[in-house]
Order: C-alpha cells, then structure tokens, then sequence
C-alpha cells in the first residue's frame, strides 16, 4: 500500500458552458490500480482518449445533478459495453441517483453486457476501498449537492531496522512479517521471546488526502472539518471577485473564497477548477487565491495530471 501511486487527471475544468480549451467537470483519479472518476461532463471520453488514461474505471461519483457533471456518463457506459466490459459498475452520488441510473439504462436502447449498480450517498457517507476511503460530505448548490474527500488509510511508521536485529531479529522474512503488523516469535540466547510490531516501528503516518468540492458556494465549516491537512484541495472557482454577488446568487463561489478556504484547512495545494466561459484570462483568478493561502495554487487546464507524493 505505501507505495501506490496516486495520480488526479484534470479532464474537464470548464464552467456549466463548455470552451474551446475547456471541457465540462471531470476529474480523474488513479490510485494504484484503482480509477475513479468525480463527475463526468460532456466529452469526458474524448479527453481520456487525449490523456491516454483509458476506460477503465472502478466507479464514477457524481457531485450533483446539473447536466455539466454527468452528460458525459451515458456515452462513456456505452463506450465500455461495446469494448466488451463485464465488471459491474456502481454510480454513486446524492438524491436521485437511483432515477439517473435508470436514465442510463433505458435512453440508449442498447443491450449493457455489464451491471450498472447505484448508491444514493448522503452527507457523512462512506465507501470502502482497498487501502483508502471515499466520504461524502454536504455543500452549498441550492440542490442535494455533496463534495468528496479520497483519504488512505495511515502508514505503518518507519521500520527500525538496527532495532529490530538488537532485538534478534534476523534480517530477512521476519523483517517483513513486522513491517506488515504481525508479531513474530524468535529465539535468542537459547530463550523463546515474543517481538511485537510496535517494538521495532515508529509512529503510524497519515496517508494522502484529496478534496474534491463540487460546485458550492464557500462552505468552510465542512471545507476545515472534512480538508484539514489535505494533499490538494479541489475547489469551484467559478467567478473572480468583481462577480461576487453572480457567485452567490448562483451557488459558485470566487477563486478568492477557494483560496480562504484552502487557508483554513491547512492543505497544501489549492486546484481551481469550474472556470466560468466568460473569462478566457485566469491571471484574476490565480492572483486573488494567492493573496488568501499562500501554499501553491493552480488553475488547471484541462488533461493536466498532478502527482500525489507523500509528504516525507
């Protein structure tokens, strides 16, 4: 698990309206072999093509039901049906999602040559993966709207390799079976002894954390309490600040609040996303989230991957 990869794909950052160089919401994840996708906008599978990311995902999570976030999943089921997929497919996301995947499987008149599954997920929800967690939690879009948080599970600590031989320990298997949390038996000086993973790791260390908004208006309380020293903060930027007022009236929030946001949860990378169709210049963006979180700031163009390293 320590050394999974964890990549986030930026395939869609546009507005509700598409743009010449930007696709509606869609963003990727792959970690380890795991894909996941978080919303999927209209045109979602060309810009995969483009990415060379394929087409095999493990899940789709929709943030709500706005048809810029989820136009793209009816040609993308029927993509992966004609290349012969068989594994079930499960389509979570808040209210209606049960009504959505009915949708799905009726409009296109074609026989599915695999299960599509839905899960209604709610605020405080969860879905277990190996080796990582998927939470929902509630935003602010004047509909059932929910952000998603992508966190692993801790890390075992630093293996104390002089320790462990001081100990007894042979270097060797043994070492591994106390890496992985087992408690070995061995024999030195003629007594049997019991060594316990905690005698020879350190302290558990958090695993990555991604944050992914939706579109929602600024929401801190649940940004601080579900964010709190994530990896990277992917936040609705919709507006600059001279459409403050726009932002509010239509549930989106400014680059500026994103970046408030990203200050008081401690991340350390804030990714604007759902650029408004109006703007074909960022520079207002990226200037008014850096004047409020001074950790690094992105604005994303669409098909641009981000590594997720670990922090030590």
């Amino acid at each position: 698990m320590s050394g999974e990869t964890l990549q986030v794909y930026f395939l869609g950052t546009a507005g509700a309206l598409p743009t010449p160089a930007r696709n509606p919401s869609c963003i990727m994840v792959r970690r380890g072999t795991d894909t996941l996708l978080f919303d999927c906008g209209e045109g979602a599978q060309q810009q995969m093509m483009r990415a060379r990311c394929g087409f095999t995902i493990n899940a789709i999570f929709v943030s709500h039901w706005h048809a810029d976030h989820f136009l793209g999943i009816f040609g993308l089921v029927q993509t992966m049906s004609f290349n012969g997929r068989t594994e079930p497919l499960t389509i979570y996301g808040p209210a209606w999602v049960h009504e959505f995947v009915e949708t799905v499987k009726k409009v296109g008149r074609f026989n599915l040559k695999f299960t599509l599954d839905s899960v209604e997920l709610a605020d405080g929800s969860w879905v277990r993966f190996n080796g990582y967690t998927v939470t929902a939690f509630g935003v602010s879009h004047g509909m059932p709207a929910l952000g998603y948080v992508l966190e692993e599970d801790p890390r075992p600590g630093r293996f104390d390799r002089e320790r462990a031989i001081e100990l007894g320990v042979p270097p060797g298997p043994l070492f591994g079976k106390l890496q992985r949390g087992e408690t070995i038996r061995i024999t030195k000086d003629g007594t049997e002894r019991e060594i316990l993973p905690s005698d020879v790791m350190g302290t558990p260390r958090p695993g990555r954390k991604i944050v992914y908004t939706g579109d929602t208006r600024p929401v801190l309380p649940a940004l601080v309490a579900h964010a709190k020293d994530a990896d990277l903060l992917i936040h609705d930027a919709t507006y600059d600040e001279s459409e403050i007022k726009r932002a509010a009236e239509f549930y989106h929030a400014t680059a500026r609040q994103a970046g408030e946001a990203a200050a008081a949860a401690g991340v350390r990378t804030l990714a604007l996303t759902h650029i408004s169709s109006r703007y074909t210049d960022i520079t207002a963006h990226l200037n008014e989230a850096k004047s409020a979180f001074s950790g690094s700031v992105l604005v994303p163009e669409d098909r641009f991957m981000l590594e997720i390293g670990y922090r030590d």
